[in-house]
């Protein structure tokens, strides 16, 4: 671990990736098919300390692109340079954003979630929300939820600390059980009380990304990370034109549903969607 050096030559985009992850390089695969130019790229897990302020003040790059939170997180003390983020839950903290912070959210439209949901007969679906980052977000998933004949049993917290509990007072009062990507709620430790919360009362877990699948969960919508990719060389191509202004946060465009089979037959649970199903969000 080493601080990291400095670079001379200039190029366009600065790349700021939080780790060596195949997500990430997804994303990367679906920017780079897209969008071709000079680049420089910092993978932060290899350095013991990087000041990305530093390095963007020195290097000029046109842009910074982010993967993932921490990226976010170092890349937000950058005022002058577009930043552009991607797979990074504090995305939708957008009271920490500047002027300059674009990205393509980790949100996928309400509606298709809580159809998974109707699939599976569930009327009472519970949700945990943080009261700052999720708020807007549920306001959009009562109107789905009245629209589908589902009752929206929520709970809000103002710390992850305050999860478990919440989850606790769910406990007989729902037939299913949603995770939002919400990084005010699903952190390490309290993600394994979603599970447990799963198994002990019998119901469903439907979630975002398709690593939850062998914890337990019996669906999850997963983002398309090339897609993702794609239109954040969409976003920069907006961004860094002639009087280019701000796009702030798109929606991802094409999620993928993936199911575990064992947990849904388990439960006796039936989805009219076949996992591998690939769905076309309006962005």
């Amino acid at each position: 671990m080493f601080l990291i050096p400095p670079l001379a030559e200039a190029y366009d985009v600065l790349i700021v990736q939080s780790s060596r992850n195949s997500a990430f390089e997804e994303a990367l695969k679906g920017f780079r098919s897209l969008r071709r130019g000079s680049e420089r790229v910092i993978v932060l897990s290899d350095y013991a300390d990087t000041d990305i302020v530093r390095i963007v003040r020195e290097d000029q790059p046109r842009m910074v692109l982010a993967l993932g939170d921490r990226a976010l997180r170092l890349s937000r003390n950058v005022r002058h340079t577009p930043v552009i983020s991607l797979l990074a839950l504090e995305l939708h903290n957008s009271a920490l954003n500047g002027p300059n912070v674009n990205g393509v959210g980790m949100f996928i439209p309400s509606a298709q979630y809580l159809s998974i949901c109707r699939g599976m007969k569930a009327r009472r679906v519970g949700v945990v929300y943080h009261s700052s980052h999720s708020a807007a977000y549920l306001r959009q998933a009562r109107q789905d939820a009245s629209r589908l004949g589902i009752e929206l049993v929520q709970r809000a917290v103002r710390a992850p600390q305050q999860t478990m509990a919440q989850l606790t007072s769910l406990a007989g009062k729902v037939d299913a059980i949603w995770m939002l990507p919400d990084a005010g709620v699903v952190t390490r430790e309290s993600m394994e009380a979603f599970f447990r919360f799963s198994q002990q009362n019998h119901v469903p877990l439907i979630s975002f990304a398709g690593a939850y699948l062998r914890l337990g969960a019996a669906a999850v919508l997963e983002l398309d990370r090339v897609d993702m990719g794609r239109q954040a060389a969409e976003l920069a191509g907006q961004v860094l034109s002639p009087g280019g202004a701000g796009v702030k946060i798109r929606i991802p465009r094409r999620a993928i549903l993936k199911t575990n089979d064992s947990v849904l037959h388990s439960l006796g649970i039936s989805l009219s969607q076949p996992g591998g199903t690939v769905l076309s969000i309006q962005d």
